[in-house]
This record gives structure tokens, sequence and C-alpha cells, in this order.
């Protein structure tokens, strides 16, 4: 058997419907990590659903409980032949809130529909369509070739829409046994753009902040104490405006990162961001001047307010409220040191005089910045085999814009890292109406079964 006729199994797989029918039963499984009352159906999506469809496929599987006593974590080995390169393969099964009654009429989440090009339901995007097109990749080569001639090991998570506690200690119980690889290879996230095969190494961090005033139990009236009272909306305000100039740069000097490295700003030469006329259009006025709106998102760093309250802003009276909170964020690229991101902005604040201002770590997940440089023999290996299936050489991201648990297979089991994305930025992820573009599949199906091909035929890059 050839390449082409490896891609060929994998097309079928497609046009025939088997991938249709094997991700509208994953999406059948209510999997959200983020609702007590579906916590059995994370085990049942590993234990039904993957270990049912993997063992077809030759794979060992075990699942592990999770170390923090969150959603388990299943492994799945195929080992071919111990002196073969092994690939790291991840996924996440487990999903955000269904959220029901805000889909529009005609779709839900948790049954799969095809509407034109868009097929619907929760976790078509995020994760689940992605790892199951990575899964039907391996089946395409294994038929075609009737071995990968590489070992596979695949890890799937029910835990990344939480922060994906217990990641980070799972894999170092296991860097040195069940979890040894030369390469890590996943899917997650957007592509650039929808008809542009993409790249990411890895992900900027992301720091969770709280900033809050409270001087007082209470408000007063505004009218006998105006004039009288400090406002704790307008201190936070103040405060929350040195952390940024005007037009959004960043003015805590502990938060401005290295610049970025020639092969990064090569990598990223000529890229257009954005999500075309599904999202927002792009403020080119707005971040770190000298920078390309690629570098502000991709290699470098941005704060970010994400909620303000102060009062009651549903029904305000006419009183100075006791207190006010913001929960804010730091996206942050390797290079920034994580242990100072709250330390700095306590100092920056108290320089400036802000006594009442009260910083803290925020409770939400927080992920790690991660990167491979682009010019790793691995990236290029990469970037040779999917243009040799597509016909185009795909964009190259030095790390996502989001997070995600890249930090983990990077630094915890030192591997070099590459995801190939298999949807867009306007897939409505976290939201309602989730949908996966059938095109970005199809194709995904194909460079991913290319790319399992090429290891096996040619075996790995040399690295020095």
């Amino acid at each position: 058997m050839t390449r082409q006729a490896a891609i060929a199994v994998a097309q079928r797989y497609f046009d025939e419907g088997g991938f249709f029918e094997d991700l509208a039963r994953r999406v059948a499984v209510p999997s959200t990590s983020q609702e007590p009352e579906h916590v059995d159906a994370l085990t049942t999506y590993l234990d039904d659903e993957m270990r049912a469809s993997l063992e077809a496929l030759g794979y060992d599987c075990e699942i592990f409980e999770n170390p923090t006593g969150a959603g388990p974590i299943m492994i799945a080995r195929r080992i071919e032949d111990t002196d073969l390169p092994t690939v790291l393969t991840y996924g996440h099964g487990d999903t955000v809130r269904g959220q029901n009654e805000r889909w529009r009429d005609g779709i839900e989440p948790w049954r799969l529909v095809a509407e034109g090009e868009r097929w619907y339901g929760r976790g078509t995007a995020d994760n689940k369509g992605q790892h199951s097109i990575n899964i039907g990749a391996l089946a395409s080569v294994i038929e075609a070739r009737g071995a990968l001639d590489f070992n596979s090991t695949i890890l799937i998570e029910t835990g990344e829409e939480m922060g994906s506690p217990g990641l980070r200690e799972f894999c170092a119980n296991h860097a040195g046994g069940l979890l040894v690889a030369d390469v890590f290879v996943s899917s997650d996230g957007p592509r650039l753009a929808p008809d542009r095969p993409t790249l990411f190494l890895g992900a900027r961090g992301v720091k969770p902040i709280d900033i809050s005033v409270v001087l007082r139990d209470g408000a007063h009236h505004s009218g006998n104490w105006g004039g009288l009272l400090a406002n704790p909306a307008i201190i936070l305000s103040q405060a929350l405006a040195t952390v940024t100039d005007v037009r959004g740069t960043i003015q805590v000097p502990e938060w401005r990162p290295p610049l970025p490295s020639n092969s990064v700003r090569h990598a990223l030469a000529g890229l257009e961001v954005g999500s075309g006329k599904d999202g927002p259009t792009v403020d080119t006025e707005w971040g770190e001047p000298g920078m390309t709106p690629a570098e502000r998102v991709y290699a470098w760093n941005s704060f970010e307010v994400l909620a303000f309250t102060s009062g009651t802003p549903a029904n305000p009276i006419n009183a100075i409220p006791g207190s006010a909170r913001a929960h804010c964020h730091l996206r942050y690229v390797v290079g920034t040191d994580v242990n100072d991101i709250v330390p700095a902005l306590k100092r920056h604040f108290e320089n400036l005089g802000f006594k009442s201002v009260q910083v803290e770590q925020g409770r939400a997940g927080e992920m790690h910045a991660s990167r491979l440089e682009p010019d790793h023999p691995w990236v290029l290996w990469a970037i040779a085999s999917i243009a040799r299936t597509t016909g185009d050489r795909p964009a190259v991201l030095p790390n996502l814009g989001g997070s995600l648990p890249n930090d983990v297979f990077a630094d915890v089991l030192g591997l070099p890292t590459i995801w190939v994305p298999h949807s867009y930025a306007g897939c409505s992820q976290h939201a309602p109406d989730e949908h996966l573009l059938a095109p970005i599949a199809r194709e995904g199906l194909e460079i991913m079964t290319g790319l399992f091909w090429d290891l096996g035929a040619d075996g790995p890059p040399a690295l020095h």
C-alpha cells in the first residue's frame, strides 16, 4: 500500500459516513465536567466509548483514577516494537456545560446534527471531534499498512474544561513508564483561518488575578456622604488604568517578556489574524507598538479585565459602594517569570500609592506558557508532511493565543510538542451552537493520515 492509498482509506471513512457515526456516538455522551450530575458520564466516555474504539485497533487500554479526585484519565498503548519511535497523542473527553436551553431550534448539545457543512453538537470542535479525527487517521494507516510502524500512546483526560486538575501529577507519575515517548502530536483549538492548515507549538499561559478595593461594609447615600467617603470603584478604576497605557501597552516592567526570537518572528511574518466574517474586527492600534497583530497575540503578553463589579449594576442606587472587585488575567508567553506575576503587580500598585488595592491570585484554572521553536527538526518534518498532503505550506504559530495544558507535555514529559488543530475561530466553542466544519474534518483526516504514514515510512527526523 502507498501513502495515497492510506489517505484514500481516510477519505472513504469520512465520505461513507463512518466518521459521522463515530462522532455522533461520542457527542451523545453528556460528558461535561462542569456539572456534578454528569460525573458518571466522564467514566462512560472512557470506558464504553474510547476503550471499545481503541481496543478494536489493537490498543491496550487502562483507566486511572485522577490523583486529585477529579475526572478519570485513560492511557491507551499500541507498542509494535520497542526499537521504534513512540508518538504521544492527547485528547479530552469532557466538555463545557451543555447549555441546552440556549441552542437554537432544531439543534441540541448531545445530538450530532449536520446542516450543510456545519455539524452541530457539544464537543464537536472541543475536543471530541478533534481527537476522533486523529484516532480515525491512526485507524486508516493500520488498515492500509497493516501496522503503524511506530508505537502509539494516547492519553485521554476528562477534566480539561476545569483546568486539567491532576494532569500534571499524573504525567509526572508516569513520565518514566507508560508515557515515555519521542514526540507529542495532538489536536485542539482553531486553525489560523478555516481554509489554512495550521500548526501551533505551545500555548500562552494564563494567570488569573483578582483585584479589589474593600473600604467598608455596605453602601452609603451619595448625597449625604459624597465628597466625604472614598469611592472604591473610582480607586479600582484608577489602579486598573495604570496597568496598561491608553492603547493597551503593558506598563508593569516584569510583565514585559523578552522580544520574540528571529525564528518566531519569521514564522509569524505575513500571517493575518482574526476570524473573518464571524468575528470582530481586529483593533490595529491596540496592544504593543511596533508589533504586528500576529506577534501581539502569539508572541507577547496581554492583560485583560474580564469582569468589574461594584454596587448593584443591574439596579443602581444613589449610594457610594463599599467595595469594588475586578477579575482579570494575564495571558503570557515563554520568558515571563510566572512566580513574579502577582508580586510584580502588588509592587506596581504600592509604588503608585494605591494602598487600598488588594491583589490575589484568582481561583480560576491556571496554565503555564510553553513553546517549541519553529525551526525545530520535528516542526520542519511536520511542515513538510502537511505540505505534501495539501500542496501548501501550513501556517506555523509558535504558540496558541489561548491556553491549554501543553506545558505538562513539554516540561513534565520533556517532549517536543506539535498541535494540528481541526477547528476554526467561529466554531462557537464553549457557547451554544458549537459545531465542526465538515471540510476541515475531512482535510484533517487526510493531514493526520499523511503525518502518521510518513512517520512509519521515514522514521523520525534527525535531531542534530
